[in-house]
This record gives C-alpha cells, sequence and structure tokens, in this order.
C-alpha cells in the first residue's frame, strides 16, 4: 500500500486545511498534522507554507506529489490486475495431456480460453501420463489430460483431482489390402497371427494392447515399432503388421489404411481422466479450462 502520509498531502492540496483533509479521510487534525510533521522529517523537505487562513504546498511538495500520484495510478492498476488474476481473467493457466488428446480436444478448448479470457496466457504440452502427474505435481502443469495405468497415480491419490473425462475406443487399423479391411468388425482374438506395429514407447498405449490381446487370449507379435501415431499409420498402410489405433486421432489422407472396429470382449479402451492438484479445481483459471476440456471433449467423443 502506498503511504498513508502521501495521501494526506495529496487530499490537502485539494482542501487546503488541515481540519478539512482530516475530515476527508476520516482522521483527526492532529492525526493529519502528526503525518505531516513526520513526512516533512523524512524527505528532508518543508512541505506548507502559509496562504491566508489555509496553506498551500510548496515547490518541493509540488514535485513530491507528481511521483505521488503517478504512485497512486499505478496501485489503481495493480489493484485491477490482481482483481483480474482473482478472477482467473489473466495469468497462466498451463494444460498438457496426450498426444491424442491434444489435437483432438486440449488445443480446441484453449483456443476457446484464448477467445472467452483473452488475458490468460496459455501453455500447452504433448507428453505421456506419467511425465503429466510429474508436471503437475511440480507446478509446472495446472491441468493434464491422462489415462491411469500400472506407473500412474491413480484415482483417489491424495495429492491429486481425477475426474472421468471420455472413454478413447480404438480400432484395428489394417492396410487397405488387408484381408480384414472389408469387414464392418473383428474380434481380437482372429488378429491372434498378425504381425502389431507397437507403440512400446507410449507405455499407456502399450499396455492397452498387451492387456486387451491376453484378455483375448493370445500375446502379441510386436514385429515392428513406431514412435508416434503418424508412424503406426505408415507401417500400417504399407503392409507391415496391424495395430491399434485411437479414434481421436485422424488418419493421415494420404495413407491408403482402413479402420476395422472391434467388436466383442475385450473391445480396447483408453479411460481419459482430467487431472488437476487437490485443492485447485475451485481457482477460477483452473475451473474455466476445466469446464472448456469438457466441452470440447464432450464435441470430440467418436
Amino acid at each position: 500500500m502506498i503511504d498513508p502520509r502521501l495521501q494526506s498531502l495529496r487530499v490537502l492540496r485539494s482542501h487546503g486545511t488541515v481540519t478539512a483533509t482530516a475530515l476527508a479521510l476520516h482522521l483527526t487534525p492532529s492525526t493529519v498534522s502528526q503525518q505531516l510533521k513526520q513526512l516533512a522529517h523524512d524527505t528532508g523537505i518543508r512541505l506548507l507554507e502559509p496562504n491566508g487562513r489555509r496553506v498551500r504546498l510548496t515547490p518541493a511538495a509540488e514535485k513530491l506529489l507528481e511521483h505521488a500520484d503517478l504512485l497512486y495510478a499505478q496501485w489503481e492498476r495493480a489493484k485491477v490486475d490482481l482483481a483480474a488474476l482473482e478472477a482467473g481473467r489473466i495469468g497462466d493457466l498451463r494444460l498438457c495431456g496426450l498426444s491424442s488428446t491434444i489435437s483432438a480436444f486440449v488445443a480446441p478448448a484453449a483456443k476457446r480460453l484464448r477467445e472467452e479470457h483473452p488475458g490468460v496466457r496459455l501453455r500447452l504440452a504433448a507428453v505421456e501420463a506419467a511425465e503429466a502427474f510429474r508436471m503437475l505435481e511440480s507446478g509446472d502443469a495446472d491441468i493434464a489430460v491422462v489415462t491411469p495405468h500400472d506407473a500412474t497415480p491413480q484415482p483417489g491419490d491424495a495429492r491429486f483431482e481425477q475426474h472421468f473425462l471420455v472413454d478413447d475406443v480404438e480400432d484395428l487399423l489394417v492396410s487397405v489390402d488387408h484381408p480384414l479391411a472389408g469387414r464392418e468388425g473383428v474380434t481380437l482374438a482372429e488378429t491372434a497371427d498378425e504381425e502389431w506395429v507397437g507403440m512400446p514407447a507410449c507405455l499407456d498405449q502399450h499396455q492397452l494392447l498387451l492387456s486387451s490381446a491376453a484378455a483375448a487370449g493370445f500375446t502379441p507379435d510386436l514385429a515392428h515399432r513406431a514412435d508416434s501415431w503418424t508412424s503406426m499409420s505408415g507401417l500400417v498402410c504399407t503392409g507391415f503388421g496391424v495395430g491399434l489405433y485411437s479414434r481421436l486421432v485422424p488418419v493421415p489422407a494420404e495413407h491408403d489404411v482402413v479402420r476395422v472396429p472391434i467388436l466383442g470382449h475385450p473391445v480396447p479402451t483408453r479411460p481419459l481422466f482430467t487431472a488437476v492438484r487437490r485443492g485447485s479445481a475451485e481457482l477460477p483459471a483452473i475451473a474455466y479450462g476445466l469446464d472448456a476440456i469438457r466441452k470440447e471433449a464432450a464435441r470430440a467423443r467418436p
């Protein structure tokens, strides 16, 4: 807060007497007099000179108030910024999530936020679920979109609030000339003898393939490895195996591949959750972000 002695001097400039100044500031005249004496002592300048029954400011006091006026104007702007920050209208909001979710609905949610709250500075990162939780805990992210697996905190962990968002259903991806390409659906057990394109660097996706195949009664032959959805599609379209492919992720237009729905049990599915630090969900900017992500995820739901 700005020095109240400067405020007394500013008001005295307008009212001309200590009594009127005290009345305007809801102080006693003796309090105002003491403030002015102390200010004169601390600055080493004479502040007032007689002007009939009133007093007027000396040139040194006028110069002091030029600076005080700037300080008070800046203080008012600071209060506006602090109120906007408290209301979530300005500030930083850091979002992270699985690569499939970033393009599908996190980036569209960020676009919505940027339009509705232009003072909020947004930061986005595509990361694996385990890294997303590390970023939340360290304060490098405010909202994450994750899928829980063996290497991540589970819903109910005391450090985070996690809420179900949407199921990310996956299809079998095959080349256009594959024998299964013309099928309206296929059980996972029918792919037991296929070569697979895996994504072992994507731990949740890798675990999904292994657990789904195990539930269908086989161990997949991971003949080929991809490091992204695009590279998986590229390997599949050139005949190097089949793969599990998220319905949230578009297939590159130049790849001659077909999505075949997986029927029966199991249907490979990644449950997606929003995650925030426990207790932070009610902060305005984070609440706006969660709301935008929920709305865009509903739109993107296959």
